[in-house]
């Protein structure tokens, strides 16, 4: 009898493997049914490998369904705007449909376009042809895109270069430039001061600084509300000043603190004009994610775990992001979403170990991804999550079948349910989706609708410029990538495309 126990006890939990197998294939296939499902557009490309939305500050999906990114072309980009050192043009694409090609500006090769306001305007940048003196590199502007043209923003007085990066439906638009003053300690690793930026009428306005030499202005609400990030003054027991976040509004610049570290910096604001971030606390060593509302600062706090990150918050007040576990270094992290004084882990996909949440819109469905422990500690996503009444679900799940993209991450969500995000074609590694991923929207299936999937053929354009001989050619420059980490700038290891982490 002894000599038959290992056999039972192997057979008994063979069986309970297979069960538990079933069940959570069949809950997965109920969760699947309970959901509705997708029509997955796979963006494409210019003709090069790949094509990006930007995971900085998420303004790329509008509620009428206009979504603006870059996609590569052809031709080589010897100072890597992108990981893949592909030239990259900006697009624009409404509902799944064509994709149009919004141009550079004349004799420029590289753009891409950052955001899009409710009203169809776009914000982002193009190289301008001119090279900046300052640094030998082709220059960069800020620019606007509005009925079919691009309009070059300018940048200030002695400076060469700037950088849009959000407009809200005044046409006001927001982002950075730089002057002609030297700057030693230069938040973007420029030469001289980068200041904050606010194109109004057809005027630039620096917005000035919290005491510092440099700000950069990274969005702004409907009301006219801009966020930012600030050097303070330097501080005299170590020479280098503290960074920030700050509140524009009636022309006056708020300091929003910080939570005891000397990095603090925000990512997103809602139309109540309350702002969510992250902030190093006391000793720098660990950071915590904040939302400042109602003149104070509050720290949300971590799932047990050292750091979190607060990315999105809606015009309700729910905010998500990230938040470490408990456990030994390194540590996992959840997807997050804090609401009416809680803190609810997200959790994660089957079988993965971590998530990370991106954008939540106002009806409180979130979009993010998921991914195993080995893509967890390397900053990859794997699986684009969509969390809803409680439950999290593989967005790989509820696509029609044959899909040629693995849906990888999923970035953002409108108020119709429509869904943009990053994914991998055959013989691109998750790893690699810097290099030959692809953008993608998924568009809901309505009741009795053929559910099918497709491609968005994309489409070149010669974009009319203004020629007004107030309008200077220029943008942001393009020395090494990793220089632009804030705010969603051309990336470097925590630039404009999106990471676990």
């Amino acid at each position: 009898m002894s000599n038959l126990r290992p056999l039972y006890s192997a057979t008994i939990f063979a069986l309970l493997i297979s069960a538990v197998t079933i069940y959570s294939s069949a809950q997965a296939a109920a969760q699947s049914r309970d959901h509705r499902h997708y029509r997955l557009v796979d963006l494409g490309t210019f003709g090069g490998p790949a094509s990006y939305f930007p995971n900085g500050m998420d303004g790329i999906l509008n509620n009428h369904g206009i979504a603006v990114g870059w996609s590569n072309t052809t031709d080589p980009d010897p100072l890597c705007s992108v990981p893949n050192c592909i030239a990259t043009h900006a697009f624009r694409v409404r509902n799944g449909g064509e994709v149009r090609d919004l141009g550079v500006l004349p004799g420029g090769a590289v753009s891409q376009a950052n955001w899009v306001s409710e009203n169809g305007l776009i914000a982002g940048f193009s190289q301008s042809g001119q090279i900046d003196p300052l640094v030998g590199f082709p220059e960069n502007r800020g620019v606007l895109w509005y009925d079919g043209e691009m309009v070059d923003l300018g940048t200030l007085p002695g400076g060469h270069e700037s950088l849009a990066l959000a407009v809200n439906n005044r046409r006001q638009v927001v982002g950075f430039g730089f002057n002609s003053v030297p700057d030693p300690i230069s938040v973007t690793g420029f030469p001289t001061q980068t200041r904050a930026l606010l194109w109004q009428d057809g005027a630039v306005k620096d917005l000035g600084t919290l005491g510092g030499p440099d700000a950069i202005a990274g969005g702004i609400n409907n009301r006219g509300e801009v966020f930012g990030v600030s050097y303070t003054p330097v501080d005299p027991a170590t020479g280098f000043p503290s960074i920030h976040p700050f509140l524009w509004r009636n022309g006056t610049m708020l300091d929003l603190g910080s939570l005891g570290g000397t990095d603090s910096e925000p990512n997103a604001i809602n139309e109540r004009g309350e702002v969510v971030g992250f902030s190093t606390l006391a000793g720098d060593a660990v950071s915590h994610p904040f939302v400042w509302r109602k003149g104070m600062m509050q720290d949300l706090g971590t799932l047990g775990g050292r750091n979190a990150n607060a990315r999105w918050i809606n015009n309700r007040g729910e905010i998500i992001g990230r938040a470490d576990l408990a456990g030994p270094a390194p540590q996992d992290h959840d997807g997050v979403l804090w609401t009416n004084g809680q803190t609810i882990d997200l959790g994660t996909l089957p079988g993965d170990a971590c998530s990370n949440a991106y954008f939540i819109n106002s009806h409180g469905q979130i979009v993010g991804t998921s991914e195993n422990r080995d893509l967890c500690h390397i900053a990859v996503g794997e699986h684009a999550f969509l969390w809803e009444n409680g439950h999290m679900t593989d967005l790989n799940t509820l696509i029609p079948p044959g899909a040629e993209l693995q849906l990888t991450y999923a970035v953002a969500i409108n108020d119709r349910g429509e869904i943009a995000g990053f994914g991998v074609p055959p013989g691109c590694a998750v790893e690699d989706y810097e290099l030959c991923g692809h953008a993608y929207v998924l568009l809901p299936c309505e009741e009795g609708d053929e559910c099918m999937n497709g491609n968005s053929g994309a489409r070149n354009s010669n974009v009319a410029v203004p020629t007004d001989s107030n309008r200077s050619s220029q943008a942001s420059p393009n020395f090494p990538a990793h220089q632009w980490k804030r705010f969603g700038i051309p990336r470097g290891q925590e630039g404009s495309l999106p990471h676990s982490e």
